[in-house]
């Protein structure tokens, strides 16, 4: 991975729970992120969530193609938390994204979330494998309402809930994308996104100004602002050419406005030479 690329992740309990279960990893030599979301009981959320970490780091590299180590990684995190639950319940909902060559391959399985910001526009590449989120990528349920619905936390997809083949049809969403050096990734759990809306996370990513820590700590802070009702990950990656939109307007904004003062004084110029010509005219007649 290019070394110019900025990454940099924050994490928070948030304002009611009382042990954080989400974990994060970061390799930017190798081009590795990950965020994961600890699900079952606290202990168990817990460890489920460090397991996914401790066994990603360890499988991740090695021989095949992107594609092929993202699904060996995840699966074998999943199998070695399904071996440790006992039935416990034991699980967790996981992001991964390795960008090499121009591209990201993402490997997704539950309602952690992965975004593109490009050009002005931030695009959600991953699905919420939920019913609520179901819904709302379906368009059936606004977002608001899936924020705040009931079953929001209900997921149908979790690693560690049984043994898995890396193949298995149902199991880790693959997603793969060019990622150009304009461009930006965020990878989030579900307490940032149930918290603050898509346009109200575009607009802290747009402040961006080269720190990619700065726009990590603020969305935590945005959503705990808003309630903080869960444990929150935020994990941003910018791209070496990658410019907050709203940073680039503000010079755009001053030229426009200098024009227009320019345009103001030239035309009250133009009005005084008119009002000494039509002045000498008439001067002229009444002569």
């Amino acid at each position: 991975m290019n070394a110019l690329w900025d990454s940099a992740a924050a994490t928070d309990t948030g304002l009611v729970r009382e042990s954080n279960q989400d974990r994060y990893w970061i390799d930017a030599e190798h081009g590795v992120f990950l965020v994961v979301d600890g699900i079952g009981g606290q202990a168990d959320g817990d460890r489920a969530a460090q397991t996914a970490v401790e066994t990603i780091r360890q499988r991740i590299a090695g021989e095949g193609t992107a594609v092929e180590r993202v699904r060996r990684a995840i699966t074998a995190a999943n199998n070695r938390i399904f071996e440790l639950a006992r039935g416990s319940g034991m699980g967790c909902v996981l992001t991964l994204a390795v960008v090499e060559d121009g591209e990201v391959t993402i490997g997704h399985v539950g309602d952690s979330r992965l975004y593109l910001i490009w050009n002005g526009a931030m695009r959600k590449l991953t699905s919420d494998h939920s019913p609520v989120g179901e819904d709302e990528d379906a368009g059936q349920l606004t977002e608001a309402e899936a924020m705040s619905h009931p079953r929001r936390h209900e997921v149908f997809r979790a690693v560690g809930a049984r043994r898995h083949q890396s193949g298995d049809a149902g199991f880790i969403e693959i997603r793969r994308c060019r990622l150009r050096p304009d461009a930006a990734l965020l990878l989030a759990s579900d307490g940032l996104t149930d918290h603050l809306t898509a346009g109200r996370v575009r607009e802290i990513v747009e402040r961006y100004d080269g720190d990619s820590g700065w726009v990590a700590r603020a969305l935590v802070e945005a959503a705990n602002a808003a309630g903080g009702r869960d444990n929150i990950t935020v994990l941003f990656v910018a791209g070496p050419e990658f410019r907050g939109h709203a940073g680039v307007t503000r010079p755009r904004m001053g030229v426009t406005r200098a024009r227009r003062g320019a345009g103001i004084f030239t035309s009250r110029v133009a009005f005084l030479i008119y009002g000494i010509a039509l002045a000498m005219l008439l001067w002229v007649a009444l002569r």
